[in-house]
């Protein structure tokens, strides 16, 4: 590839902007459809396997897009980013289990608490300055989420809840640690979780005495969630937001949320409570008033389940 055309690569227009960043929330969406055709597989070997294809691949695109070893790119990152990775590792856990728990209406509009968690962790981590708006939204989405879970009343139901708040919070954790590295750079970071995952999953896995081995079905699906739905999602994304106002990226990024639920309606026929509905809608009108009340606010945290 030439250096003009990785350039086009690198940066492209703001409407191809708009369309990579539309294309991964969509990619990112299919991840409640995933899990829900895993047919034995457990939380662990499902990461265990979706981190081995999301590594290789990252190790392949990084490579490609900066014509350096990912290893070297992962040093430079530095310390900041260890801290990403490691958090994604407990972001990408709880995402999985909360999916397996609950339905993936709810984990997914869970999963979108994430920006405010970053908000809040900024401030308290790196005293960035929160605005007025997103104080407001913060606790509009407090109210949601707490309407959200207030039929949760059984035990998997409500720990799958708390497991996508969990997994809300390392997406925050990751895109502060992001900040505070002071590099914008995502895939360096993502690349360290899935290293970090492998041996994580590895132990446990081992320790639980689980097989390494899954079915072809769970292997096809963990694998391929690492490269098309984590993966691919996350290299539209990191190409598209070099063009597209962090506004606009907020925006975007609720199509991940709403599809997510559409996508195991259509093929699974699973439906949402109404508890889920209303504080999901609530939770909603948060993240667009935010987002439209502030064009100079910074991009949102991905969200990996």
């Amino acid at each position: 590839m030439s250096d003009a055309s990785l350039s086009s690569v690198r940066v492209p227009s703001h409407h191809r902007g708009l369309l990579f960043v539309f294309v991964a929330g969509i990619l990112w969406s299919t991840v409640g459809l995933g899990i829900r055709l895993i047919e034995a597989a457990s939380v662990w070997q499902i990461l265990l396997y979706r981190s081995f294809s999301l590594t290789a691949f990252l190790f392949l695109v990084i490579l490609l897009l900066n014509r350096k070893n990912p290893f070297s790119q992962v040093r430079k990152a530095g310390f900041p980013a260890a801290i990403g990775g490691l958090a994604l590792v407990a972001a990408y856990s709880g995402g999985i289990y909360a999916i397996q728990s609950t339905s993936v209406a709810n984990a997914m509009l869970l999963f979108a608490s994430a920006p405010f968690l970053a908000a809040l962790l900024g401030w308290v981590v790196l005293r960035e300055p929160v605005r007025r708006a997103t104080w407001i939204a913060i606790f509009v989405a407090i109210a949601g989420i707490a309407v959200m879970v207030a039929d949760k009343t059984g035990g998997g139901a409500l720990y799958g809840s708390l497991a996508a708040l969990g997994s809300a919070f390392g997406f925050a954790v990751f895109t502060v640690a992001l900040r505070w590295g002071k590099s914008g750079e995502m895939l360096p970071s993502v690349f360290l979780s899935g290293i970090f995952a492998i041996l994580i999953t590895s132990t446990i896995c081992w320790y639980l005495g689980l097989s390494f081995v899954l079915s072809s079905n769970d292997t096809t699906i963990a694998m391929g969630m690492g490269v098309f739905q984590v993966g691919s999602g996350l290299v539209l994304y990191t190409l598209g937001s070099k063009t597209v106002p962090a506004a606009e990226l907020t925006l975007l990024s609720m199509a991940e949320v709403l599809l997510g639920p559409l996508w195991v309606w259509l093929f699974l026929g699973e439906t949402v409570t109404k508890f889920t509905l209303v504080g999901g809608s609530i939770l909603l009108v948060a993240i667009a008033g935010n987002a439209i009340s502030g064009a100079r606010r910074k991009p949102p945290p991905i969200t990996l389940p």
